[in-house]
């Protein structure tokens, strides 16, 4: 029995360089697939009214120089942020846009 499993196990060590090389040789014959997609980007229009949640409110850059950007000063309790191409003033609390300035 124990020459009958050794024989088996030498078998294996010796058949199992020979299964890989022919695995390896017929991978180096396929065809590289190339596949081709089609990235769409649909990009918000921001509305006046529209609650911003706060997820997105913390993904929007706050800008502090407002004045650099040629934009009043923001009243009590608002903000302005740069989303995309545009300036939006939101409240800081509701996240609701009163008012947008598209970037010039």
């Amino acid at each position: 029995m124990k020459k009958i499993f050794a024989a088996l196990l030498s078998a294996s060590f010796l058949l199992t360089p020979i299964a890989f090389a022919s695995q390896a040789s017929a991978a180096e014959h396929r065809r590289p697939v190339i596949v081709e997609t089609k990235v769409v980007v649909h990009k918000y229009r921001w509305t006046k009214g529209h609650r911003m949640t706060a997820a997105e409110r913390r993904h929007m850059a706050e800008v502090r120089d407002y004045r650099r950007y040629r934009l009043s000063p923001p009243p009590r309790g608002y903000r302005w942020v740069r989303a995309d191409n545009d300036f939006l003033l939101i409240g800081i609390t509701s996240g609701i846009v009163s008012s947008i300035i598209a970037a010039r």
